[in-house]
């Protein structure tokens, strides 16, 4: 499997290189460490707004055609990280292969909580000019649980010391107070939230109020002996942490040209950002089912698609459109799809004693005769029980074919016609096998 890009993003006062310790962790990951406008080598070109920093990252993943990646963003860089990611899940062209986002100790894309008087005083620190060695050093030692290696130590003051001050300013009095949540929720992308231990403003319960809310997948972790600058006092931690959720997000990779075609003008933002909701894990909660129901739904999509497995993402995505949506029609002689499935589940291990429990040979026995007419009980007859099977099939891989990944597997490149553009695009060539330079383009590292 290759593993997703990581491209980090950086806190206040900080640079690209406040990461080096976290990468020499991840070996095995590609990294993209940043510097963002004002800091680091990139101190001389002075404050960028919040807008113009995620369009700035938005640039730099279309520009290096990033199929697969994960956004790490710690402190401010996670406010940046946030927005990025509610854009790639709108179906922003070029933004397809953004898998998953990790915020560390991060901003919201709301005001960020940083106590008035704290905020003036380092508004004070560069009242005359850059920040002094002084400030530097109490910038530092108040965002540390424990003191940093000398090496360390001195890194994280350089940082900050080299900070532009316009850059520092504007963060401070502007970009920390603006407020985005209207276009930062909800996102599906699934997130890594990592707060320290020992963090003050924006410490776990801070991670819990202002940002868990925003993502619909999330995990909240916590690194104890750190407060805010975990990237230096706790990088084999963190390390870890972002390869877990690396190695999870992918999983939902797709192939490096489908991405590129589903990311071109050829496909229209409403398109992808559709698409692009397929890949990525409903809650189970979405599924209107116990989790016994989810259990025995699970084993049948095993039954159906062997090749697939137990996947249970694909049984949640089925349960939420069986409670949601539809899909436009039923047997006469079935109730409607939420009581079909709710009788066709309890019948089913009414009639196993208990479906999910059984072997895989146990399971496909019972099924046979179900499909034959010889099963049933007093919620849905042999004659219902082989209509609804008929159904359980037809919806499993309705919805396994409307994935990405079973397109991409198979070819299918049918959605690209269209684009954004007063004029559709479709097809030139249409006789068999005659195959447009696009799609051959699509093809290319697939």
């Amino acid at each position: 499997m290759t593993q997703p890009t990581l491209v980090f993003l950086h806190a206040l006062g900080a640079s690209g290189r406040a990461w080096d310790s976290v990468r020499r962790h991840l070996p095995d990951h590609p990294c993209l460490a940043l510097d963002l406008p004002g800091f680091g080598t990139r101190a001389a070109d002075g404050y960028a707004d919040v807008a113009t920093m995620a369009d700035e990252l938005a640039a730099i993943i279309q520009r290096e055609r990033l199929t697969a990646c994960v956004l790490v963003g710690h402190s401010m860089g996670g406010k940046i990280a946030t927005l990025v990611a509610a854009r790639a899940m709108a179906g922003e062209a070029g933004l397809a292969g953004v898998l998953g986002v990790v915020l560390v100790a991060a901003s919201p894309p709301s005001p960020e909580p940083i106590d008035d008087e704290r905020r003036a005083q380092m508004i004070g620190w560069v009242a005359d000019g850059p920040i002094g060695r002084e400030e530097a050093e109490t910038f530092v030692a108040a965002n540390i649980a424990a003191p940093l290696p000398d090496a360390l130590h001195e890194k994280a003051i350089a940082d900050v010391e080299r900070s532009s001050r316009e850059a520092w300013l504007g963060w401070l009095e502007r970009g920390s107070r603006e407020d985005w949540r209207d276009v930062a929720a909800p996102i599906t992308i699934p997130a890594l939230i990592v707060a320290g231990g020992e963090d003050g403003d924006l410490g776990e319960a801070a991670q819990r109020r202002l940002n868990l809310p925003l993502y619909e997948t999330a995990e909240l972790r916590v690194v104890d002996g750190a407060a805010h600058l975990i990237p230096y006092e706790q990088p084999e931690a963190l390390a870890r942490l972002i390869a877990g959720h690396a190695a999870a997000v992918a999983k939902t990779a797709l192939p490096a040209g489908f991405v590129r075609l589903l990311g071109s003008e050829r496909v229209s933002r409403r398109t992808r950002a559709a698409m692009l909701g397929r890949t990525r894990p409903l809650p189970e909660q979405a599924t209107g089912w116990s989790a016994a129901q989810l259990e025995a739904v699970t084993a049948l999509v095993a039954q159906v698609l062997p090749d697939l497995g137990a996947d249970r993402a694909l049984a949640t995505r089925v349960g939420a459109t069986v409670h949601g949506p539809g899909d436009g029609w039923r047997f006469a002689d079935l109730p409607p799809d939420p009581d079909a499935w709710a009788h066709g589940l309890a019948s089913l291990d009414a009639l196993t004693g208990g479906f999910a429990a059984l072997t895989a040979p146990e399971q496909q026995d019972w099924l046979t005769r179900i499909d034959a007419g010889q099963a049933g009980t007093d919620l849905l007859s042999p004659a219902q029980m082989t209509l609804w099977f008929q159904d359980v099939r037809a919806e499993i891989v309705r919805q396994w074919m409307a994935t990405p990944a079973a397109m991409a597997a198979i070819g299918y490149d049918g959605f690209a016609v269209g684009g954004d553009g007063p004029r559709k695009q479709g097809f030139v060539r249409t006789a068999a096998n005659d195959i447009e330079q696009w799609q051959h383009a699509a093809e290319t590292n697939a």
